[in-house]
């Protein structure tokens, strides 16, 4: 069964999906006759788009409709293309097993194509269920000439696609909302230590969050966490360090959580507790999903997760698992619900590394100089697929799937099955131990280090054009300071890190603290560090590669980045403790969590921390590129030595807090608002009062303890406060003081324009509020709008409001003007003086 890579994976898919109406004719052929009978043939050519523009990809379909019976078979059939020059190409290929084959071709010269499909006859037979000789002779044909229109300063319009999320978002997500797949990474690997055959922290697929904001948190498992109190003093419950870690080899798989309840033995106790289960939790909203006990299933523990991608002429899609690993027996649970599927027995020792399709492969060199050196590869959807009647099957789930599901049965697979078995050509002497893989690449094996000798490095391809090549094996002479140093302690010692982009190997030695760069394409050494500060002695080859760069940070508290070129240090950032708390130094002891989107990721953890633990452990999150902090948060998420450290899926941070015993998830969350106007109908002219509220609506508010401290709801607070105020709700620290709110754009719309009213911000309480004057008499929408922030998504709200004209004040009554007041009481005493003497004169 050919398994396709991640790059192929869209254009095969393509090209299968339009081939499925030739699929679904795949009953039983209806031809019943004799080698010799002749058969007619049924040819086909067709373009998709049959218009293009210039460098255009266009598909070109060509084939038999005649299909034919086993999975591997096909036609050889030849596209003839004729250019609108005149100049003519012939193209051969050989079809699928359904009679047809795609290409995908960009034209440069505008004007019309001729295709056409020609096919020169082939005698073709099997025999059926009955033993009967089917097929014959098929004939050969030609297809009817097709045109493609190639056209200039033209393009078929492509989808337009679909933008990321602009809200909270939960799975699960659309098929067709393909961009998205660029934010919902998945943890595989388990979460331990990084180190020697540890997990690479890398973690690309995820936008990381920018800030400390925290989603929601939970208890962890069945024993206490935090402080214990009273007569215990200071000193909290149990978390694990050392030796008995918890939250180990948890996975992130499509969104979800998956980790075991109770802490992981290192001693590698086959018996699990009775009390052993699996919790699975939704990322996204912080809800248990499902939680089981496997305490019949080998040791009952969870150790790594799967995403299989199955592609076939009739089958193809994405299959989730979660594998209980012990011994040389593995368990394949359902992702979804936690039921067996199927388990595989006999499986070889060694690392699993996932391959390009997502399955799981181990390496092993076997024979010797006498008898010859082979390279094997075990393949776990090998093993499932060849033990199918047939040997191959194109379907999954019939071969997986419990055959009684009401009794959770399993199918079981023996697992000394190999893909890969070739002999190397030129190993003249054993390579020693597998250091690291690249499927569809190259192996890497070195010897174990020596004082006098040093080691030889080997690579051997896994290229499917030259497997079991050798590319080189190479002696690294060991410098003069090697002679005192111990490799019996490997941890000390060893390959720190691997990089299959860079082709680089990174080789740490503990005394003088360096790390050596050896090339992977030649075996050649590069460069040599300069030594770190000794107390990175202590576990200083954790190390990850990203963007070019080597980064790493150990017990001195110190993160460096080299160029991964020339060894180069480009940048420190030192991790000081402010308060001295620590005892290893003046900076907290660090570890890389992981490596996302332009981010380093780094917290604090110690072998055997001291009692009390030491305060304000920080969380810190760097520029990959400058080490500049993006955003610090200090006493929030300690990590653990012992068992399972943060983890990123979904763009959502995942980790354990050994100050509380509580599982926390960081990253952007949902806000919701309100508005209101103070005088729903107002006066033209006279001022409003807008106000409303804008809060953080996350999962973890509606916790008992904070739906209890706020009985409104809890406010969303600006970036720059969001490390205190986190610390303030979920840890019960003291509320800050300085607190600073988000910004708010207020807006009028009256059904024509819109009217800007103002920018505002709220307060620590959520609140905010602006005064606006309504300009003239209509019906207006209020609008309030929060754009968002790197800890929130934005969100609105919408209030109405009246304004009617002001009314008329009352008009006064007219008066004469005072002028002729005087006028007028002139004349009225004239008339008076002239009426007393008319009077007098008649008397």
């Amino acid at each position: 069964m050919k398994f396709f890579s991640k790059k192929n994976l869209l254009y095969t898919m393509t090209i299968l999906l339009l081939l499925s109406f030739v699929i679904s004719m795949f009953a039983v052929p209806d031809v019943n006759a004799q080698s010799t009978r002749e058969i007619v043939t049924w040819p086909f050519v067709d373009a998709i788009p049959k218009v293009a523009g210039v460098g255009q990809p266009v598909l070109i379909n060509r084939g038999l409709i005649n299909y034919l019976n086993n999975v591997n078979d096909g036609w050889n059939v030849t596209l003839q293309i004729t250019y609108p020059s005149g100049k003519v190409e012939n193209i051969t290929s050989k079809t699928w097993s359904t009679g047809s084959v795609g290409t995908k071709m960009a034209f440069m010269e505008p004007g019309n194509y001729t295709l056409q499909t020609f096919f020169n006859g082939e005698t073709y037979t099997w025999r059926n269920a009955q033993g009967q000789t089917m097929g014959g002779y098929f004939k050969p044909s030609s297809s009817a000439p097709f045109t493609l229109q190639i056209v200039e300063n033209y393009w078929k319009m492509d989808h337009p696609g679909h933008t990321l999320p602009a809200e909270y978002w939960t799975r699960p997500v659309d098929s067709q909302l393909r961009e998205w797949y660029s934010l919902m990474g998945s943890w595989l690997g388990g979460n331990r230590n990084l180190g020697p055959n540890g997990v690479s922290r890398f973690a690309p697929y995820n936008e990381g969050p920018e800030s400390a904001h925290i989603l929601w948190s939970m208890p962890m498992d069945s024993s206490n966490g935090g402080l214990a109190g009273g007569e215990t003093g200071t000193i909290g419950f149990q978390i694990g360090d050392a030796y008995e870690g918890k939250f180990y080899d948890a996975v992130i798989v499509a969104g979800v959580l998956y980790y075991n309840r109770e802490y992981g033995s290192t001693s590698g106790s086959s018996t699990p507790l009775s009390s052993q289960s699996v919790i699975a939790i939704d990322l996204h909203t912080g809800k248990v999903l499902w939680e089981r006990n496997y305490a019949n299933v080998g040791n009952g523990r969870i150790a790594r997760g799967q995403i299989m991608t199955f592609v076939s002429e009739n089958n193809r899609g994405a299959w989730s698992y979660l594998w209980i690993v012990q011994g040389t027996n593995m368990w394949a649970l359902d992702a979804k619900n936690g039921e067996l599927r199927y388990n595989m027995t006999n499986v070889p020792a060694g690392d699993i590394y996932y391959g390009p399709s997502g399955e799981m492969l181990k390496y092993q060199i076997t024979g010797s100089v006498a008898t010859g050196f082979r390279l094997l590869q075990w393949n776990s959807t090998h093993v499932v697929l060849g033990s199918v009647s047939g040997g191959v099957s194109d379907a999954w789930g019939s071969n997986v799937n419990p055959p009684d599901r009401t009794t959770g049965a399993t199918r079981s697979f023996d697992g000394a099955v190999y893909d890969i078995n070739v002999s190397i050509s030129g190993l003249t002497a054993s390579p020693g131990t597998l250091r690291t893989a690249f499927p569809d690449n190259r192996v890497i094996f070195a010897t174990d280090p020596s004082t006098t000798d040093g080691f030889v490095l080997t690579a051997i391809s896994l290229n499917p054009e030259n497997l079991g090549y050798l590319y080189f094996s190479r002696k690294f002479t060991p410098p003069a300071e090697w002679a005192d140093f111990d490799f019996s302690y490997a941890s000390q010692n060893t390959w720190s890190t691997f990089d299959e982009q860079e082709m680089i190997g990174i080789f740490w030695t503990n005394k003088d603290r360096v790390y050596n760069a050896f090339s992977l394409e030649t075996g050649k050494h590069l460069w040599t560090t300069e030594p770190r500060v000794y107390s990175d002695s202590w576990a200083g080859s954790r190390s990850q590669i990203a963007y070019g760069h080597l980064y790493a940070a150990s017990g001195g508290g110190t993160v460096y980045c080299w160029d991964i070129k020339s060894g180069e240090l480009l940048w420190t950032y030192e991790a000081t403790d402010k308060y001295n708390e620590s005892y290893h130094g003046e900076n907290w002891w660090l570890s890389i969590l992981f490596v996302t989107d332009g981010k380093l990721y780094c917290g604090h953890s110690v072998h055997s921390p001291q009692v009390p633990l030491p305060r304000g452990a920080p969380f810190l999150c760097l520029n990959a590129t400058d080490g500049t902090v993006i955003w610090e948060i200090d006493g929030a998420f300690r990590q653990t030595d012992w068992g399972g450290k943060a983890m990123i899926g979904d763009s959502i941070i995942a980790t354990m807090d050994t100050y509380d015993g509580q599982i926390y998830a960081i990253g952007k969350g949902p806000s919701s608002m309100t508005v209101s106007v103070s005088n729903a109908v107002a006066t033209a002219g006279s001022p409003v009062l807008v106000s409303g509220t804008v809060m953080d609506v996350s999962p973890g508010t509606e916790s008992d303890n904070l739906r209890m401290r706020f009985p409104n709801g809890v406010p969303a607070v600006g970036d720059e406060s969001m490390s205190d105020w986190m610390l303030y709700l979920y840890k019960h620290f003291a509320q800050p003081m300085n607190v600073k709110g988000i910004d708010i754009t207020v807006y009028a719309y009256d059904g024509e324009d819109v009217i800007p009213i103002g920018t505002t911000k709220s307060d620590a309480r959520g609140r905010f509020s602006i005064t606006w004057t309504p300009p003239s008499e209509g019906e207006y929408d209020i609008w309030a709008y929060f754009e968002g922030t790197a800890s929130y998504y934005g969100s609105d709200a919408k209030a109405e409001m009246a304004v009617f004209a002001a009314p008329e004040a009352p008009q006064p009554e007219k008066t004469p003007p005072y002028e002729w007041y005087l006028v007028g009481g002139f004349i009225a005493t004239i008339l008076t003086v002239l009426l007393v003497g008319v009077w007098i004169k008649k008397k």
